[in-house]
């Protein structure tokens, strides 16, 4: 078995997420500001496939990668287009959104990270 790097990589995320809830505040905080243009975050997925991380099929019961049938969504997007008479690009549901977005990936990866920790130390305990 290979190491596990899953502490540095929730650790990547949660800064992900730090600069995404960072990005969304400073753009509700200029919401009635004239000309200023929204700005977020590439996607976290395009993140790790910049470190060229590749998934191993251990069992013969494990999905292939790809083989999902569940396709992302691009809700979100058709209210960035949006641009005010003052030509300010700030769409203040799409924010809100995204920071309940950003604050239930936290959650989630805390959870994980607490999880794989309890999966470890049981493991040394013995």
């Amino acid at each position: 078995m290979g190491p596990v790097h899953l502490f540095s990589l929730i650790s990547q995320r949660n800064e992900w997420l730090s600069v995404k809830q960072s990005l969304v505040a400073g753009n509700v905080a200029n919401a009635n500001t004239p000309g200023y243009k929204a700005k977020d975050v590439i996607p976290f997925e395009a993140v790790l496939s910049r470190a060229n991380l590749e998934q191993s099929m251990t069992q013969a019961g494990h999905l292939r990668h790809g083989a999902s049938s569940v396709e992302d969504s691009q809700g979100a997007k058709a209210a960035d287009g949006m641009v005010l008479h003052s030509g300010n690009s700030v769409s203040l549901e799409a924010e809100l959104l995204k920071a309940g977005e950003a604050s239930r990936d936290h959650k989630l990866a805390t959870s994980v990270q607490k999880s794989f920790h309890r999966m470890l130390l049981s493991t040394t305990r013995g």
